[in-house]
């Protein structure tokens, strides 16, 4: 099977924030860019795979700034690193400038999906060659994210993390 870069799973989404997607201060529900980031993440993860994908947990999202009704937002999704089975997923949102057309990041979340055959089976995907300067820190990051979900959820020992011991081990915690 032959790895794939990130870039060929970029996938872009752009839509209006419509007045019956906003709570009372007019701003987009989060449930709402949730489910945008979800579709776009879910495509980036199948364009890499080309498979059928589900998504499996949702590992991080950061609401850092609102979309008020009327704006554009961008939301864009690559996957950032494949294991076996399942493949992190990170996505940017971006609200546009109506005059400007300056572009400001609003939101960032980080999906995790498995790939499955027509029964649900997780099946292989191919590995991710990260290229640009953010791709390669990403692709770094996604092992540590996945050893901490994982010993978190009691499915690994702590003493097997070893992408998280290397980075703890720049510390000395004895002290």
């Amino acid at each position: 099977m032959e790895a794939k870069t990130a870039k060929e799973s970029l996938t872009v989404l752009t839509d209006l924030v419509l007045p019956g997607e906003t709570n009372y201060l007019d701003n987009l529900f989060g449930g709402e860019l949730l489910a945008r980031m979800d579709r776009a993440c879910s495509i980036a993860a199948r364009r890499h795979s080309r498979r059928i994908v589900v998504t499996a947990s949702v590992n991080h999202v950061a609401f850092s700034k609102p979309i008020p009704v009327g704006s554009v937002v961008t939301v864009e999704a690559k996957v950032s690193r494949a294991f076996k089975s399942s493949m992190e997923t990170y996505v940017d949102v971006w609200t546009e400038d109506r005059q400007s057309g300056s572009r400001t990041k609003v939101n960032e979340g980080i999906y995790t999906f498995v790939a499955v055959d027509e029964i649900g089976k997780p099946v292989e995907i191919p590995q991710i060659i990260p290229e640009t300067d953010i791709e390669k820190e990403r692709f770094e990051g996604a092992l540590r994210r996945k050893q901490l979900s994982l010993v978190l959820a009691g499915k690994l020992n702590p003493n097997d993390a070893t992408a998280l011991k290397a980075l703890f081990s720049k510390f000395n915690l004895e002290e």
